[in-house]
């Protein structure tokens, strides 16, 4: 039976979002195959962002596939936080009010776990807090989820690329059945990218942004997918990504972001994208769905 029509039958069988893995011989607009929907720093627009909450939310509303953001503390610690400041999403002006700009480089792992994460989102999150990678790794297997993890701010932490795979490999994400449909790590640094795909090649990668056509071939060396800010992409650019084979020999996979409303899903969804990054992802998850 021909591969896409497998493809249709099984989507219709699950009823899921989430079929399509990165680089399948099945792609996003084709009949039947939806993309997959991934979950924005866990379910963010359900619980504070990159927490344990927030994944576990992820979790409670079906979604396999969860995003999160890596950075490092003064003492060589990976945590799991978006911005390179403790500012926005801790009250950490209130704990440490003479440490501004509170970047997260010049705070111990010890210090950061005293910060609530979470009230700033809502009074009922007061006991969230920043985890460690290690922590969050491990909830995400617990929970039987995916991870699409950033590298963030690499320039800021000089080899943190080799320092995250080493945590990935120490609970057990360096396996082969993780390998192969429940880790991607994407940046927005090509340079980190690189140092990922020399160090471990049988990880895939994303890179996060919106190259030009013409140099898809170079970043093809070294990323499985292009992953781009929706508004900048159209049925032909998606085309044109999925028309380069990527180091594992398979087409360059396409996931969108920050996709938080049905229309918005919808719209993209018809460009033939893989993955769809958003907030909200029951919202995209049922307006894919919806006849």
């Amino acid at each position: 039976m021909h591969a896409r029509a497998v493809a249709a039958i099984t989507a219709a069988l699950l009823g899921t979002a989430a079929l399509l893995l990165p680089g399948s011989a099945a792609r996003a607009g084709d009949v039947g195959v939806r993309p997959l929907v991934i979950g924005h720093r866990g379910a963010a627009a359900y619980a504070p962002e990159n927490t344990l909450a927030s994944i576990d939310k992820a979790a409670e509303l079906g979604i396999t596939w969860v995003e999160n953001d890596v950075q490092r503390t003064k003492d060589g610690q990976l945590v799991v936080i978006h911005d390179d400041s403790l500012q926005r999403t801790t009250d950490v002006e209130q704990v440490f009010p003479d440490r501004a700009p509170w970047k997260v480089k010049d705070f111990t792992a010890a210090e950061i776990a005293r910060l609530d994460a979470g009230s700033w989102f809502g009074p009922g999150f007061g006991c969230a807090h920043v985890p460690t990678l290690t922590q969050y790794m491990r909830r995400v297997e617990h929970n039987h989820q995916k991870l699409l993890l950033e590298i963030k701010n690499p320039d800021l932490y000089p080899g943190i690329e080799g320092q995250t795979l080493k945590v990935l490999g120490n609970e057990g994400w360096l396996d082969r059945q993780h390998l192969a449909d429940r880790l991607i790590v994407q940046s927005f640094s090509a340079d980190s990218l690189r140092i990922v795909h020399d160090l471990k090649p049988a990880v895939r990668t994303g890179f996060l942004g919106t190259p030009r056509v013409s140099a898809l071939p170079g970043y093809a060396s070294f990323t499985d997918g292009i992953n781009p800010s929706y508004g900048s992409i159209s049925r032909g650019y998606v085309a044109a990504v999925h028309s380069v084979t990527g180091p594992h020999r398979r087409p360059l996979a396409v996931f969108a972001w920050t996709v938080d409303d049905a229309d918005t899903a919808r719209r993209v969804a018809r460009y033939g994208v893989d993955g769809l990054i958003t907030d909200n992802p029951d919202v995209v998850r049922a307006a894919l769905q919806a006849p």
